[in-house]
């Protein structure tokens, strides 16, 4: 069984002061919640403070929204993932589609990053989809493939188990859009036949694929409950801790 994953990522919002109280109300509203893997993605100025909040939690983990390939060097607002493993950074989201479409991330781009944390020891989130003008031209598929095979490639079979695949449809990101549960499952069902096209079938069963665009607490539940649909990367609603830890509940099942 895969065990669902429900990511927070904060994006460029919250400072360290509204970090901490975030962090307080969302254990509290959690509890000793365990039957998913719980991941905050905070800006990079707020890592460091959240994850000496979480020091003590086992159910939540800290993840970092960007990384460049590079150990070290002159990349003027770049960090590294050395940086990151010494805030205690367990993931990170990579090729996020605000990263490919306003700052300009090929898949080589994010294969290099993708690369470069596992050498890190560090587990990638990364993030594929498609715009509304490609899926109302019926190029799903074809962006998906390209986009897996691209970002992913060189990967070996046990890298991709420890990878996490995100689905996130460009057109449904920040706009109050949702894929339906059907056209979530179809994608996320795609996309695990490729993984077994390019890799095995074995690696394809493992892999983890989250849903990301508009997840709220009305609809995750019927995201949550298709077969191929292994948690959320959520964007908006993980702003607010109870509407979050109420997203965390839906998913399973309550």
């Amino acid at each position: 069984m895969r065990k669902k994953i429900i990511a927070a990522n904060w994006k460029m919002n919250m400072t360290c002061e509204e970090a901490a109280g975030y962090i307080e109300t969302l254990l509290r509203e959690l509890g000793q919640e365990d039957r998913v893997e719980l991941v905050i993605v905070p800006p990079f100025t707020a890592i460091s403070k959240v994850s000496g909040l979480l020091s003590h939690s086992e159910q939540v983990k800290v993840g970092a929204q960007n990384m460049y390939f590079e150990k070290s060097g002159a990349f003027t607002g770049e960090v590294s993932a050395a940086m990151l493993r010494e805030l205690f950074v367990r993931y990170v989201v990579l090729g996020h589609s605000e990263r490919r479409g306003i700052f300009g991330e090929t898949d080589e781009i994010v294969n290099r990053k993708t690369h470069a944390a596992h050498e890190a020891v560090l587990k990638p989130i990364v993030c594929i989809g498609e715009s509304l003008a490609e899926r109302e031209a019926g190029k799903v598929e074809e962006v998906l493939d390209r986009q897996i095979r691209g970002s992913l490639a060189g990967l070996s079979p046990k890298e991709m188990t420890e990878t996490v695949l995100a689905y996130e449809p460009i057109w449904a990101i920040g706009t109050g859009r949702t894929a339906s549960p059907a056209q979530a499952q179809e994608a996320h069902a795609f996309i695990r036949q490729t993984v077994a096209k390019v890799w095995d079938a074995a690696t394809a069963e493992k892999v983890r694929i989250q849903y990301g665009g508009s997840v709220k607490p009305e609809n995750a539940a019927a995201l949550m409950g298709q077969a191929d649909i292994d948690g959320a990367l959520v964007g908006g609603a993980s702003l607010d801790p109870r509407a979050f830890a109420a997203i965390v509940k839906q998913s399973c099942g309550e």
